[in-house]
């Protein structure tokens, strides 16, 4: 989304705006957000910068309301530059670490963080499981087959050899091959895979028209070669999913019914993983963002959970409705994502 330039005092009107409809739900009018912000303002001059929001499409009135409510991008433009995110206190900080038990098994400590999640936010808690094996490049070659087809050959870690047949838009040489292969030996031998995906996902949303006819040839053929086959076995656990349904504007049972059969197919929850691995910090979709229809009235809040030298080893977050506390949600996902880390890390 392109957020729209607004002056400083139409910000703090969307702000106070927005802070209003996420505590009671209902659409604002200008009288409550003459309350809400405090400023000097008459009602004819914040409905003329209520009315300008909403020609920038950052609020819009539901049905024949006299009040707003905000848009997506009101949304995205607020946990942008307005959200004042409340750091969480240090008693609130032990409850988490106590609940994340560093002595029970993988799989149950995994649950009690998603159960946690939910129990804070009241939401949908979800926690990706953890990549289990490190998978580093050793080696790599290509052969030509027939048909504009490449035989790739991967050394993975010490002994483990993957074959895989590549179908590429054009025939290669073995010259081009040993180039190609030459390059990604020298560039990611000793990397884990992961990584080498990440690099290389890098250098495909680059300008490709400045990229010499070696590197468009590594791109094609290193993508196949290097894709996740793992990606559609990755599982996560979830929690709290019928919290939704005691918010009023989930509870449409046709929604409801394909948000939870959304959950139970993982493709689309997998997606905005990957998504977040591929990302710093706190990742938060809103509606259409996500890319999946089913998630259009819902925000997924995630962050990444990573070793102790910043191995990214899974995702977790937090799935509720687009009107949700940010400012509490946030520092709640991050918080536990940090914890959970520290305490897998003796396991990896």
């Amino acid at each position: 989304m392109t957020e729209p330039a607004i002056n400083e005092r139409a910000q703090y009107l969307l702000k106070a705006l927005i802070e209003r409809h996420i505590r009671d739900g209902q659409p604002v009018g200008s009288k409550t957000l003459a309350q809400d912000s405090g400023l000097d303002l008459s009602p004819a001059t914040i409905r003329n910068v209520v009315a300008d929001l909403e020609r920038l499409g950052l609020v819009h009135a539901p049905h024949t309301s006299a009040g707003r409510v905000p848009t997506e991008l009101g949304y995205r433009l607020f946990i942008d530059n307005l959200v004042s995110v409340k750091p969480l206190g240090e008693p609130e900080v032990q409850t988490i670490a106590e609940q994340l038990d560093a002595e029970v098994e993988t799989s149950t400590l995994l649950e009690n963080a998603s159960a946690m999640l939910s129990g804070l936010t009241r939401m949908a808690g979800v926690v990706m499981l953890p990549f289990q094996k490190q998978e580093a490049l050793r080696h790599i070659e290509f052969l030509p087959l027939s048909d504009n087809r490449v035989l790739a050959i991967l050394v993975i870690n010490e002994r483990d050899v993957q074959n895989r047949v590549i179908q590429t838009s054009r025939s290669y040489s073995r010259v081009e091959l040993e180039r190609v292969a030459n390059y990604l030996n020298t560039q990611f031998e000793g990397q884990n895979l992961s990584t080498v995906r990440r690099k290389l996902l890098d250098e495909m949303q680059g300008d490709r028209e400045h990229i010499d006819r070696l590197m468009r040839s590594t791109i094609e053929i290193a993508q196949q070669a290097f894709e996740d086959d793992d990606a559609g076995t990755q599982d996560y656990v979830l929690a709290g999913e019928t919290n939704l349904m005691g918010y009023e504007e989930m509870a449409d049972v046709t929604r409801l019914r394909q948000l939870f059969e959304a959950f139970n197919e993982k493709r689309a929850m997998l997606d905005l993983f990957d998504k977040s691995l591929q990302a710093q910090g706190v990742q938060i979709f809103i509606g259409q963002e996500s890319g999946y229809e089913v998630f259009d009235n819902c925000s997924v809040v995630t962050a990444t959970y990573s070793s102790a030298d910043d191995e990214v080893l899974g995702v977790l977050g937090v799935i509720g409705p687009t009107r949700m506390a940010y400012d509490r949600i946030i520092p709640v996902v991050d918080v536990t994502a940090k914890l959970l880390g520290h305490v897998l890390n003796p396991r990896n």
